[in-house]
């Protein structure tokens, strides 16, 4: 668990289109990132 204000580690992700993009793709530009901690598990 990252505490608020920790950087964000790299990551590489699939987007909506099936594409993949990592963190580094990002970097200089501000980005929003949500989740759903419970999409796709039982529960």
């Amino acid at each position: 668990m990252l505490e608020p204000g920790t950087p964000a580690p790299p990551f590489d992700l699939l987007d909506q289109a099936g594409e993949s993009i990592s963190l580094v793709d990002l970097e200089g530009r501000w980005i929003a990132m949500w989740w759903f901690p419970k999409a796709s598990t039982p529960g």
